[in-house]
């Protein structure tokens, strides 16, 4: 059983017994859907839906209505702006495909991270906890997971935070980077292509966007 269809039935059990679904449980629930609709639905849409749709030569919005137990049905409009009138709209899209220079990897700036030593970044938290693992990459991930993947991906919208031209978090799997993404579950994947001084920087961005009081130090800092 996944996590979204457990949350499903801890609404159902709260709504039987006649008890207050709280606005967490809700908002998680919404973030669910929406990383399932990227992961799932958009690829096949892309696939089968665009080809379809390429004899169609003016622009027009189709609009699914989907109720759980009855058929799917399909609205079309002309109007492109028609979700200024839906203030709950939200459009939901893959990470664009990243575009890289082939050139020869002596001369690629991408790949020219002057490393440090594998374990040199230690994280503190507020409430006392320490990461500081044996791989700067891994005490990244940590860091991500303890603040939460979907509160870090937000951050990394709204700054616009990229290692190698590739989100932090992404839901794309890169063509050249895609081995050094970790797969952070529900289709979400941290890119740790970066020296430590960038991962500390990184860090550090999200804790002020968020609040949240981190501290990072190197060990040549310490």
């Amino acid at each position: 059983m996944s996590r979204l269809d457990k949350l499903y039935d801890t609404m159902a059990n709260l709504k039987e017994l006649g008890l207050t679904i709280n606005e967490d449980l809700v908002k998680e629930v919404n973030e669910l859907e929406e990383e399932l609709i990227k992961k799932e639905i958009l690829p096949i849409l892309t696939k089968n839906i665009e080809p379809a749709l390429q004899p169609v030569q003016r622009e027009l919005v189709l609009v699914v209505d989907y109720i759980p137990g009855q058929p799917i049905s399909v609205h079309l409009s002309r109007k492109r702006n028609f979700t200024a009138d839906m203030p709950d709209a939200k459009e939901i899209v893959v990470d664009p495909e990243v575009t890289h220079h082939q050139r020869d990897n002596h001369n690629e700036n991408d790949d020219k991270i002057l490393r440090g030593p594998a374990r040199d970044m230690t994280v503190f938290f507020p409430d006392g906890t320490i990461i500081a693992e044996k791989k700067a990459v891994d005490t990244l991930y940590k860091v991500v997971k303890k603040i939460g993947v979907a509160e870090v991906r937000r951050v990394v919208e709204e700054k616009n935070l990229k290692f190698c031209k590739v989100p932090v978090i992404s839901n794309r799997r890169d063509e050249k980077y895609g081995r050094s993404q970790k797969d952070l579950g529900d289709g979400w994947l941290l890119i740790t292509h970066s020296n430590n001084p960038m991962k500390k920087e990184f860090i550090e961005k999200v804790s002020e966007a968020l609040h949240l009081g981190i501290k990072v130090t190197l060990n040549d800092n310490v």
